[in-house]
C-alpha cells in the first residue's frame, strides 16, 4: 500500500508538472545586436519611482511627469511615438505607444503599467516593467525588424481601474479590435525586477511543482497560450541565465492579474512576464519598493529574453 501512495504521488506531481510547466527543450539564438544595460534600467526605475508628486493616475501632474517622461525616452528612436488619450471616470490620462517595423502585419505588442498604487515608490510595481520597456525600444532600434512590434505604457492599470473598462490595456485592446488589425502575441511586463533566495507559494502543490529559490521569472497564460509561453521558454534559454518557468492552467491564483488580462478578452493570445510579484516581493504596495531592493543584473536578463522572443516571433511570422 505504501509503494502505491508513493507512486500515486509521483503520478499526481508528474501531471502538475506537464500540465502547469508545460517542460520543453532546446533553445532559440540570441538575436545579433546588443544586449540590455543594467545601468540604463536602473536609471529608468529610478527616475519613475523617486519622482514627485508620484505618478498616481488620480494626481494628474504626477501621472504626467512619468508619461512625458516616458515619451521623451521612446522619442530618441526612430519609433512612431504617440498618445492614446482617454477619460477613466473623471480623470484624463493617456496611454503611450511606440511603434517599431513595418506598418503592415500581424503586431506584436510589449506593454507594462506606468502608474503606482497610492503614493508609493513602486520601483518593482511596476517601475520595473516600464524600464524593460524602455531599454527594448533602444534594442529594437538597433535592429531590423519584419513585423510591426508596438510597445505600450499603460497609465491606469492600479485600484480603482483594475479589472474594468477604464484600464489603459482595457483601451489599447478594445482600440486593436475595432481596427481589425492581427496580432501574433502580446506580452506583459509585470514587476520582473525583485529576485531572493526563497519563493513563497499560496498552496503547497506550487512548491512540488516550482523553484524553490526566487532566481526565475514565470510566464504566465492559460492553456490555449501554451505555445506563446513554449516560444518564451526556448527564447529565455538561448538569452540569458535567468530561468523562465510557464504556467499555464487555470488563472485562479493571479494569473490574471495584470494588463494581459484585456487581451484575452479580446480573444488575443497573451502572456505574462512575473517575477511571481507578491508571492516573493514582501515590499509589494509597501514604501519600501524602491530602487535599491531591485536586481538589475538579472533584470537585464530578462529583457535580453524578452527581445529574443519578440525577434523570434517577428522573423518567423509564428509562435512554434
Amino acid at each position: 500500500m505504501l509503494i502505491g501512495v508513493l507512486v500515486g504521488l509521483a503520478l499526481l506531481t508528474l501531471c502538475l508538472v506537464v500540465g502547469l510547466r508545460m517542460p520543453t527543450v532546446g533553445s532559440d539564438p540570441f538575436p545579433d545586436g546588443p544586449r540590455a544595460d543594467p545601468a540604463l534600467l536602473r536609471s529608468h526605475v529610478e527616475q519613475l519611482s523617486t519622482q514627485v508628486p508620484p505618478r498616481n493616475a488620480e494626481n494628474p501632474k504626477g501621472i504626467g511627469l512619468a508619461a512625458d517622461y516616458i515619451t521623451l525616452v521612446l522619442s530618441r528612436t526612430r519609433a512612431v511615438v504617440s498618445s492614446q488619450p482617454y477619460d477613466a471616470g473623471r480623470v484624463s490620462t493617456r496611454n503611450i505607444i511606440a511603434r517599431f517595423g513595418p506598418e503592415a502585419g500581424r503586431r506584436i505588442v510589449i506593454g507594462a503599467h506606468y502608474d503606482v498604487f497610492g503614493d508609493l515608490p513602486g520601483a518593482d510595481d511596476n517601475a520595473s516593467g516600464v524600464a524593460a520597456l524602455l531599454e527594448l525600444a533602444r534594442l529594437l532600434d538597433a535592429r531590423k525588424l519584419v513585423s510591426p512590434i508596438e510597445i505600450v505604457a499603460y497609465s491606469t492599470e492600479e485600484p480603482p481601474w483594475f479589472g474594468g473598462p477604464e484600464m489603459g490595456s482595457a483601451v489599447h485592446a478594445r482600440s486593436i479590435r475595432n481596427s481589425g488589425d492581427p496580432i501574433a502575441a502580446m506580452i506583459c511586463l509585470e514587476m520582473i525586477g525583485y529576485f531572493t533566495p526563497r519563493q513563497r507559494y499560496p498552496v503547497l502543490p506550487l512548491y512540488l511543482v516550482y523553484p524553490w529559490k526566487g532566481d526565475f521569472v514565470t510566464i504566465v497564460g492559460r492553456w490555449q497560450d501554451r505555445r506563446l509561453a513554449l516560444r518564451c521558454k526556448r527564447s529565455f534559454r538561448g538569452a540569458t541565465d535567468v530561468r523562465a518557468v510557464s504556467y499555464s492552467c487555470p488563472v485562479a491564483f493571479g494569473g490574471d492579474l495584470s494588463d494581459h488580462r484585456n487581451y484575452w478578452a479580446e480573444d488575443y493570445p497573451a502572456v505574462m512576464v512575473t517575477d511571481t510579484a507578491f508571492w516573493r516581493n514582501p515590499n509589494y504596495h509597501s514604501p519600501d519598493d524602491v530602487p535599491d531592493t531591485l536586481d538589475y543584473g538579472r533584470m537585464a536578463g530578462v529583457v535580453n529574453g524578452i527581445l529574443a522572443v519578440v525577434m523570434h516571433i517577428s522573423g518567423d511570422g509564428d509562435l512554434d
